[in-house]
């Protein structure tokens, strides 16, 4: 592929991705008041899991082709992305309001995940086993995390918005679909510049795939954050982040084994996903997460990039 389709291909699913999570968003809202949902539950597990195909997709193909630093660096990167530069943006952009306990549940929930994950890897390798284990996991924590969250939503009122069922179903199934199709255009485009670089796979799947392959999540955020849907934009995280590290490691791992991996991905990447969890329960003991507190979630971001862009470049 040429720099000048690549360069197309980027900009064409950049303006795809905005366009189509205005539409997406105002689907899955309109869902959750039809049917008294949670748009906790609506966001984690519509827009967390379907935003998270990409992600799924990536690590499915790489995993195959026993391409583990591709796979994971795409998983666990996406994690990082998620709650420190999707969620810094959002709660940059308005103060989001949440539920204190589904947030230190959450939090808890994510961190308890990540140190999983190290145990597993702790020998550069997860073997088919460990990969069920990791899927079995997600088995027992979907459920349970979402009776929580709808114990917390107990009470809540549902809304007067009139509802439409065939409006609603074509944004939310039409808006996925461009989501998804235009996340995997922007990071061929981008994937292929990289390459061009002459950039390590863990690099790309750290940085150009897993940022490209979270921007469903970042548009749909974006979009949520702007109507004041807090619920949704972490509902949204929440699922992506178990979806990707228990679903997609688990499946990419299932067939081949993880092997032989950067250590970097043991030392960096895993204690990143780690401490990014553990601030999702600290920011939002009060029920607010502040524009201060996104800021320093972008700052955690922008020095997790500058470290691993010194560790695998220069």
């Amino acid at each position: 592929m040429t720099a000048a389709l690549s360069i197309f291909y980027v900009l064409a699913g950049l303006v795809l991705l905005e366009r189509s999570s205005d539409a997406f968003v105002d689907g899955a809202a309109m869902l959750a008041r039809r049917f008294k949902v949670s748009p906790f539950i609506i966001g984690m597990v519509i827009i967390g899991f379907g935003t998270s195909a990409p992600e799924l997709c990536v690590s499915l193909i790489a995993g195959l082709s026993d391409r583990a630093n591709l796979s994971l660096g795409n998983a666990y990167g996406s994690c990082v992305f998620n709650i420190t530069a999707i969620l810094g943006v959002t709660a940059f952009i308005r103060t989001l309001t949440v539920k204190r306990g589904a947030t230190l549940f959450a939090g808890l929930v994510l961190s308890a995940v990540g140190v999983l994950s190290m145990v597993l890897a702790h020998d550069l390798e997860i073997a088919r086993c460990e990969a069920f284990i990791l899927l079995g996991a997600f088995a027992v924590l979907f459920p349970v995390y979402c009776f929580f969250s709808r114990q917390q939503a107990a009470g809540e009122t549902a809304s007067a918005h009139p509802f439409r069922p065939l409006e609603a179903t074509l944004k939310l199934t039409i808006g996925l679909a461009v989501l998804v199709g235009s996340s995997q255009l922007l990071v061929k485009g981008a994937a292929d510049l990289a390459r061009l670089m002459g950039v390590s796979e863990l690099m790309i799947g750290l940085t150009v795939i897993a940022i490209g392959t979270s921007l469903p999540e970042l548009a749909a955020a974006i979009q949520s954050a702007r109507r004041g849907e807090a619920e949704f934009v972490l509902g949204n995280i929440i699922g992506s982040n178990l979806f990707n590290l228990l679903v997609v490691v688990g499946l990419a791992s299932s067939f081949n084994g993880a092997r032989g991996f950067s250590d970097n991905v043991f030392d960096r990447d895993l204690p990143a996903t780690i401490v990014a969890a553990i601030l999702i329960a600290l920011f939002g003991r009060n029920g607010k997460i502040t524009r201060l507190e996104g800021t320093i979630w972008l700052f955690t971001f922008l020095a997790y990039l500058a470290l691993t862009i010194y560790q695998e470049i220069l």
